[in-house]
Order: C-alpha cells, then sequence, then structure tokens
C-alpha cells in the first residue's frame, strides 16, 4: 500500500514540504508506503514546489520592494529555459518597509527587475506565481522596469493564479486585504481603467473581458496585454509539473492538505484541482480546521481529519494508513 500525499501549505503556520513530512512520517509509522508530493496554487509556496519540480538553480537578484525598499528577492532557472520568479518576493504584502506602505503607491517594479534578470540569464519562458501582492498597479511598474532593461527578448511569460478575477474588479475584490479604503478603491479602480484604456489604444488588447486578469492587482492582465503572457491556473499548472495523475494512478489514496477547509476550496484552489485529477483514488483530507460552511462538500473526502501542530499532522497520517487499509478489497 502506497500513499501519496500532496499538501498546500498551511499559510502561516508550516510550509507545505512540513506539512507532507510530517503526515508522510505518521504513514510510514503505521506501516504504509508514502510518497511525498508537496503542492501549491500560485500563491504561497509555489516557488520551493515548481524548484524542486524542475529541478531549478536558485539565483539571488538585488531589487526593490512595493514601495521602494531594497530587497533581496530570489529566482530559480531550470534546464529546460524556464524561470520561476514568486512576484511577492519583489512586491508582497508580507514586505517590511521603512515608509508609509500606502497602498496607491505599492509597486510590481521590482517583480519586473526579476524577470527581465531571468531573461537576462538566459531564460526563454517566465513563470511568475502571482499570489501575495501589496500591489494594484495592473502591472505597470514591472512593465516599466523591463522596458528599461530592455525587454523580454521575446521570452514567453506565463502567470499562475487561482483567482479569476477580471482586471477592472481587482481593486474592489483585493484592495481592501492591502490596506484599501472605500475611497482609496475608487482611485485605484480608476487607475486600472485608464491603464486598460492605455493598452487598448496603444496596444489593441484590453484586458477588462477576460478573467484571471484581475490577480495581483491587474499585474496579469498587464503582462497579457504588453507580453502576451498566458494566464492560468496555478493549481493545475503545479499538478501538470508535477505528473500529478502518474502519481495518483499507482497509489492507494491521495492525501490532500490546506489550513482551512471551507466553502471557497471548491473555487480554483489546488485541493478542487486534485479532486478532479485524482480518478477512481479515494481523497483524504488533512486539514487545520473546517470552517462551517463546508456543507456537503465534505462528501468529496473519503475522509476529513483536523490536525493543527506537527503531532496531530503524524498522527492524522497514521490514522489515513489505518483506514485507507481497511478499505483495501
Amino acid at each position: 500500500m502506497s500513499i501519496l500525499v500532496a499538501p498546500d501549505s498551511f499559510k502561516g503556520t508550516f510550509p507545505a514540504a512540513d506539512v507532507c513530512a510530517h503526515i508522510a512520517a505518521g504513514i510510514r509509522a503505521a506501516g504504509a508506503a508514502a510518497v511525498q508530493l508537496p503542492v501549491a496554487d500560485g500563491g504561497e509556496g509555489t516557488f520551493d514546489v515548481l524548484v524542486r519540480g524542475l529541478d531549478a538553480r536558485p539565483v539571488r537578484v538585488r531589487t526593490v520592494g512595493p514601495w521602494g525598499d531594497d530587497v533581496e528577492a530570489v529566482i530559480a532557472l531550470a534546464p529546460d529555459g524556464t524561470a520561476v520568479v514568486e512576484l511577492a518576493f519583489a512586491s508582497g504584502l508580507n514586505l517590511p518597509s521603512t515608509g508609509d506602505r500606502d497602498p496607491v503607491r505599492a509597486s510590481t517594479y521590482g517583480t519586473g527587475v526579476m524577470m527581465a534578470e531571468a531573461v537576462r540569464l538566459g531564460a526563454r519562458r517566465v513563470l511568475v506565481a502571482a499570489g501575495g501582492s501589496a500591489t494594484t498597479d495592473g502591472g505597470a511598474g514591472a512593465i516599466a522596469a523591463i522596458e528599461e532593461r530592455g525587454g523580454l527578448d521575446g521570452a514567453e511569460v506565463v502567470v499562475l493564479s487561482d483567482v479569476t478575477t477580471r482586471f477592472a474588479d481587482a481593486a474592489r475584490v483585493f484592495g481592501p486585504q492591502k490596506g484599501a479604503d472605500p475611497a482609496t478603491v475608487e482611485v485605484l479602480t480608476w487607475r486600472l481603467n485608464e491603464l486598460a484604456d492605455g493598452f487598448a489604444r496603444e496596444l489593441g488588447r484590453d484586458p477588462r473581458p477576460l478573467e484571471r486578469t484581475g490577480a495581483a492587482g491587474g499585474f496579469s492582465g498587464g503582462m497579457w496585454a504588453k507580453y502576451g503572457a498566458r494566464l492560468v491556473s496555478g493549481a493545475d499548472h503545479v499538478l501538470d509539473v508535477l505528473g500529478f495523475e502518474a502519481h495518483a494512478a499507482a497509489s492507494t489514496a491521495v492525501v490532500v492538505g490546506e489550513g482551512r477547509l471551507d466553502s471557497q476550496t471548491g473555487q480554483g484552489k489546488i485541493i478542487a484541482a486534485i479532486l478532479a485529477r485524482s480518478g477512481t483514488t479515494p481523497v483524504y483530507a488533512v486539514v487545520g480546521s473546517v470552517h462551517e460552511d463546508l456543507g456537503d462538500y465534505a462528501d468529496h473526502f473519503a475522509g476529513v481529519i483536523v490536525a493543527s501542530d506537527a503531532k496531530a499532522l503524524v498522527a492524522a497520517g497514521s490514522q489515513v494508513a489505518r483506514i485507507a487499509g481497511h478499505a483495501l478489497p
């Protein structure tokens, strides 16, 4: 019996690799085999997952944060010419700043620096994990940084995200969590529309009608308009890179995990993608908590186990191994 362990991070508590290791330890303690395959959906932890999946080499880059502070970030370069960039490393909401954390001034310029550096180092495809941004600049800052450094020299841009929000809705949907009050949301929305008008006028490409163009405060829409970026589900792209279906087909059961299981889980997140791609292999959820609004979504799982610390995660792994073993014909 072999169990595939494929959790996302427990945001703010455990990275996906740690969750994976704890659950796998419990499975092995119960006498079963475990295959560790930490996952991500384009947000927190995507960089680490893709670096492992693509056998990429980390490279340190000097750049700037969303409010202009000096930042040392990291990109990764894979042997096939793919670069991995995590937007939050340079334009993230949780980065420190010595000045005012103004949501209007917050810029993706530093992410553009990382993208341009990846191309300078030979990347022919740039994957950008777009979660966790502090910005609502429509990608204008990143475009400025890229153009100042000579452009992308024909490299393909792929933006990974777990949201389908459209460009002009980015400020309304995400602005409040970035510190924008209602008046500021109006300003940011006006600016996004002005940018979209400019893209349409100068490039013939208006991002507003398209889903996923609002990711990272419209960064994805700016990348689509200026560079023809592909905007894709981060969850599905990660699972493709990791060869998830083959792993699931070879397993007795699959274990997924995230910090909280709720009604939003089925809307573009990694667990929903795993459920859709696991075939007939039963899926167990090990999660930090279960929200009361989960309802009948729980019926998608062979079992749901709540575990919020390392000891409980190990115990959950053992419990899954016992249940899955009893379920064998």
